[in-house]
């Protein structure tokens, strides 16, 4: 990885072999102090722009602030992660959310969430002892505060709650309240209700059971992902920058945003349901994007320092170009996470939130106080180099550089050749998500040893019908005995129906039970949901249970992803024309970023959906992917990857910028930029891989593939498919119509400084190459 010092790792570092004068113009932007500028090496006269007045006038002093708002970051955010939800997998506005809490309220019975599985071993759940055991613990739960609804099979003889071998039945019940207030009561009678009573085992499951287990799961997993990611993040930014000094200062940047985000979390519970699954994906992308923005920072200003500017000088030139793509870079992901705001899930919200805070802080601390330390630290920044101890004789920062350089002209020498191989390999690779099955989140996420899980699989492989599994029907207005019947054998015809309950009457409301024929939300039970909707009855109806929640969770996805897709795509393409001023090249980003997504995504299908590998990454496929997560992770590694991207894009216009030579800015740009890029990814995706060791199953799913979408984003797409595509394009790439191209002139902005005589916008066609030569060897 130590190509990333290509240029300028520290004083006297070797220049890029094969490129001489535009390796100098491409550092500085600018005569350096030593050839006759001023201080901040923009030429005679020139003064260090406000913002680098503001972030360097008194570096100490911003330093103790950040230190200062850290430590009531760690006092306002200190136990936010006892205060985040588990589910809000579900739309708030839906016909199954409406019904759900009606039937709470007026039946709380129909929606037990608290499920007590007694075993009587060798003997019949019929047995007297057995029996008279059963009915004290129900007694005894049913006296509980904040429990009501219990019944039990030894009360109403429901063969639904008695297993096939008659060995097991179950006790259900509902404890109410929200879920923080439901947890706080499972915490308090699952110790006493646990283990041996008498002649029977009890485990505890239910609904309420696996949210506080997936909860509780994921807060350890989270502690255990920080202490595998820190070290070896810390051990490859060594790797990266040598300097042990230069490595910790990503690591600062990170914890910053890190607790900065817990705390705005911790903030935004008081007015909204939050996910508990937020908290990864604040650690992982403020551990990654803190890396990344501060790795283009301080890589740029060591370029500089190596040039011979003077600290200050050096962090004024880094803000006024490196400064600018990071800012971009951030705008760009915000935009992506904020996409997901447009969905009603607060599942999804909660992601927003997360992703928004921790995105803006990490680049507000890469660009207000990575600047006062590198200020502070001068020359310094390069102290402690540890690979000394790993290497004989002097560095050769420039090989690696040179190597991304040669690996560029190659690409662009057999440009149509990696357009077509690529993209063929990409699309191959996302075939299997064709096959996609959309489901919902259940004891499944959570490892097979987990007792909530135990009980539910239970009672899925030995109890008929599926308790808890079945769609229930609101009924509300006047109705007489006679229509509710009518309206039950009406249910009850329908083909994939195979039981139906009730009604149960209060008032001028009822409640049906339809049991579908097959699994509680395969194809059928779905299209059941629609039939019950669909049959006509004399009063107002309204379904749900888990196949209605789904069905609705997918319409409320469907009808606000062409939303959410434009709203990402319009303030993309705005953003990438506002940083080039081209036409064709926020297309090509944002068309390439896509197609960079289909690994992943293709992969999801192929292990979660369809269980290749659960062996080896130790979990249970479920056969389906929960609904949310393709529109989460498509989120998150397509921001991610426009983070690359924007790294990428910003070194080739400021060449191009200065040389009018398209072949040789990219390749220019890659050589730059190809090691850091890499260097950036890996990082990342090792933060991405530790938060995949955990042992929820959607997490597992969000960390890995995740990780494999940047890997493949900066090894292929940056590295292969971006500069035979540029290449092909050819100078055409960076036309604009002549009103665009004066509102960039007036509104965008880039990195570097443009030449007085900027090169004359192309006038070829896109497709129209140019001369064949290969820029290494010209040169």
């Amino acid at each position: 990885m130590s190509e990333v010092n290509s240029a300028g790792d520290g004083p006297g570092a070797a220049p890029d072999q094969g490129k001489s004068e535009p390796a100098d113009r491409g550092a500085g932007a600018g005569p350096t102090p030593a050839e006759g500028g001023d201080a901040d090496g923009r030429g005679t006269g020139a003064r260090l722009g406000g913002w680098t007045r503001f972030v360097t006038a008194r570096p100490r002093l911003s330093l103790l602030v950040a230190l200062l708002l850290t430590a009531l970051a760690v006092v306002a955010g200190s136990g936010v992660a006892d205060r985040l939800g588990s589910g809000g997998w579900e739309d708030p506005t839906a016909e199954s959310t409406y019904a759900t809490k009606a039937l709470e309220r007026e039946f709380p019975a129909s929606q037990p969430n608290l499920l007590l599985l007694l075993h009587a071993g060798g003997s019949s759940v019929d047995d007297p002892a057995v029996a008279a055991e059963a009915k004290r613990v129900t007694a005894r739960l049913a006296a509980e505060p904040g429990v009501t609804g219990v019944g039990s099979y030894w009360q109403s003889g429901s063969p639904a709650l008695k297993s096939r071998d008659g060995h097991e039945a179950l006790i259900a019940a509902r404890i109410t309240g929200d879920e923080t207030a439901a947890a706080d009561t499972l915490d308090r009678l699952a110790p006493s209700y646990r283990g041996r009573s008498g002649p029977v085992e009890v485990e505890i499951g239910g609904p309420v059971a696996v949210r506080h287990e997936m909860q509780t799961t994921i807060r350890e997993d989270l502690t255990r992902a920080e202490l595998i990611a820190l070290p070896v993040t810390l051990l490859l930014l060594v790797m990266v920058f040598g300097s042990a000094i230069a490595a910790l200062l990503p690591l600062g940047v990170g914890i910053f945003a890190i607790l900065g985000t817990n705390a705005v979390l911790r903030g935004l519970t008081e007015v909204t349901d939050v996910s508990v699954f937020a908290m990864n994906l604040t650690t992982a992308l403020g551990l990654g994007l803190a890396i990344d923005y501060a790795l283009f920072i301080v890589r740029r200003f060591r370029e500089e320092l190596a040039t011979g500017a003077a600290p200050r000088a050096a962090v004024g030139t880094t803000l006024r170009t490196a400064g600018r793509t990071v800012l971009f870079s951030s705008l760009t992901v915000a935009v992506s996470l904020a996409a997901m705001l447009l969905f009603p899930q607060y599942f999804l919200r909660s992601f927003a939130y997360a992703g928004i805070a921790v995105v803006l802080l990490a680049a507000g601390a890469a660009l207000i106080l990575l600047p006062a330390a590198l200020v502070l630290l001068g020359h310094r920044v390069n102290a402690l180099d540890l690979r000394r101890l790993f290497r004989r004789g002097a560095p050769r920062a420039a090989e690696g550089g040179a190597a991304w350089g040669r690996t560029a002209s190659l690409v662009m020498r057999r440009a149509p050749l990696f357009v077509v191989a690529t993209t063929a390999g990409l699309i191959v690779l996302g075939l299997p998500f064709l096959g996609v099955k959309f489901g919902t989140a259940d004891d499944r996420q959570l490892p097979s040893t987990a007792e909530s899980h135990v009980v539910q699989q239970h009672i899925r492989d030995g109890f008929p019908g599926s308790p808890g599994g079945g769609l229930e029907v609101l009924a509300e207005g006047p109705a007489t005995t006679t229509q509710y019947a009518e309206y039950g054998k009406r249910i009850a015809a329908l083909p994939e129906v195979q039981r139906v309950d009730g009604p149960l009457v209060k008032g001028d409301a009822a409640y049906f039970t339809v049991l579908p024929e097959g699994e509680a939300v395969d194809e059928g039970a779905q299209r059941l949901v629609g039939e019950l909707r669909a049959t006509h009855a004399p009063f107002t109806t309204a379904v749900t249970g888990t196949a209605a929640v789904l069905v609705d969770s997918k319409d409320a996805i469907g009808d606000r992803l062409p939303w959410a897709a434009g709203f990402i795509a319009i303030v993309t393409l705005l953003l990438v024309f506002l940083l080039t001023g081209s036409v064709l090249i926020p297309v090509q980003a944002v068309l390439l970023n896509a197609l960079s997504l289909t690994a992943m995504f293709g992969a999801v299908v192929w292990v979660f959906q369809d269980g290749h590998l659960s062996g080896l990454l130790d979990f249970t496929s479920s056969g389906s992917i929960e609904t949310t997560l393709p529109v989460l992770m498509f989120c998150v590694a397509f921001g991610l990857s426009m983070d690359y991207g924007v790294f990428l894009l910003s070194r080739i216009k400021e060449e191009y910028d200065h040389t009018g030579d398209h072949q040789e800015a990219v390749r220019f740009g890659l050589q730059r930029t190809g090691g850091l890029i890499t260097a950036a990814a890996v990082i990342l995706a090792v933060v991405m891989v530790a938060i995949g060791t955990s042992r929820v199953a959607n997490t597992k799913m969000l960390g890995l593939g995740i990780a494999l979408a940047v890997l493949m984003d900066a090894m292929v797409v940056r590295s292969l498919l971006v500069p035979a595509v540029m290449r092909l394009t050819g100078r055409a790439t960076w036309w604009a119509p002549g009103p665009l191209r004066r509102f960039h002139d007036r509104f965008g902005l880039s990195e570097g400084e443009a030449p007085a005589a900027a090169p004359a916008p192309a006038t070829e066609p896109a497709g129209e190459p140019e001369p064949d030569r290969d820029p290494v060897e010209a040169r």
